[in-house]
């Protein structure tokens, strides 16, 4: 457990004991993938959009390219996310690919070096869903990483205010296994531009466990284990996240971790909080859940709202439920439309 956690619990263990009412705090807003609902994903007009409207941090999920270059992308086959089945020079590079048992066939960023991906551009990765995006489509090339911290500085600089990153390490043992391990060059980019410590606006989350126990034994910078309702962690066969989610896992959890990144169906649910929220605080964990949308089909069957003509839901008051648990940050492809409903609660 970390100082910052241990400290936490003895205060929340130290107010209950007392019978004081401890005061919930807005939590943190975390801009998924950028302003992904107003922009494509992983774009620097997207993160640079969600930075505009109030986000506390923003989210790049990070792959590697074949030269070792991290670049933000949500899945390193890229086919959903770029145009390059427009680039005939790259068709033979389609291929089947089984990662974390899943079998996929596209293009992998890992076959490409940084200048090859330069040439593509992003897409809107649901276009049937958010047909306004799509008139960003080939607009914007595939950020590195650096890039993204580039921008962040630019925009404290402009913002007078600090700007938190919450980078993803993607399919990690995955990557390792083809000599591409993202730790040193996370930590390396990190660290030059400033960031080393809990004291850092910096959270670096992953759905494994292995990466953050050596990213917690190489660093001080906070970390977030992501755990889904289902399934268990890829490199960790035979582990299942709702075993983690128990008292001992969590305890465990807290060993090499600051928090838990839950989805919202974990934390609430039709017939209310799960309790979730207070058992990790109880081991000195943050929660931080994903990932909230505005769109009915996102949305929990009570906020949705069938006839509208833009397909939303009454999200300001799913924000403010999903809030209401407790949590200490959450996830939202609609920044200023989660920070809008946050300034309103409770």
């Amino acid at each position: 457990m970390t100082v910052g956690s241990l400290i936490r619990s003895c205060l929340l263990l130290l107010a209950a004991a007392l019978s004081v009412e401890v005061a919930m705090a807005e939590p943190i807003l975390i801009a998924h993938r950028g302003a992904s609902g107003e922009r494509p994903e992983h774009t620097l007009a997207g993160y640079e959009r969600a930075i505009d409207q109030g986000a506390d941090y923003i989210e790049p999920d990070l792959v590697l390219t074949k030269d070792g270059v991290l670049v933000a992308r949500h899945e390193n086959e890229i086919s959903g996310t770029t145009d390059i089945a427009d680039h005939p020079e790259f068709a033979d590079r389609k291929t089947s690919r089984t990662i974390d048992g899943v079998a996929m066939t596209g293009w992998f960023t890992e076959d490409f070096t940084l200048a090859e991906l330069r040439t593509l551009r992003a897409r809107e990765r649901l276009p049937d869903l958010r047909p306004a995006n799509v008139r960003f489509d080939r607009l914007y090339p595939v950020p590195t990483f650096e890039e993204i911290l580039q921008l962040v500085r630019a925009k404290e600089a402009e913002a007078g205010r600090r700007i938190g990153l919450y980078p993803e390490t993607k399919h990690p043992s995955y990557f390792a296994g083809l000599g591409l391990p993202h730790q040193a060059a996370l930590l390396d980019l990190l660290s030059r531009y400033g960031y080393q410590t809990e004291a850092d606006p910096v959270f670096i989350q992953s759905f494994e466990v292995g990466n953050l126990k050596a990213i917690r034994a190489a660093s001080r910078l906070r970390l977030i284990q992501l755990v889904d309702a289902e399934g268990g962690p890829a490199d960790m066969p035979g582990t299942r996240y709702a075993d983690m989610l128990a008292l001992r896992g969590l305890s465990d959890i807290a060993d090499y971790a600051d928090g838990i990144g839950p989805s919202a169906g974990q934390v609430l649910t039709t017939e209310g909080a799960t309790g979730l929220v207070g058992r990790a605080h109880d081991a000195g964990l943050q929660v931080h859940v994903w990932t909230l949308r505005t769109e009915n089909s996102f949305l929990p069957v009570q906020y949705q709202r069938p006839g509208d003509v833009q397909g939303r839901g009454d999200f300001a008051s799913y924000v403010r439920a999903i809030a209401a648990t407790g949590v200490d940050g959450l996830f939202s492809d609609f920044p200023k439309q989660a920070k809008a409903a946050l300034r309103d609660w409770p």
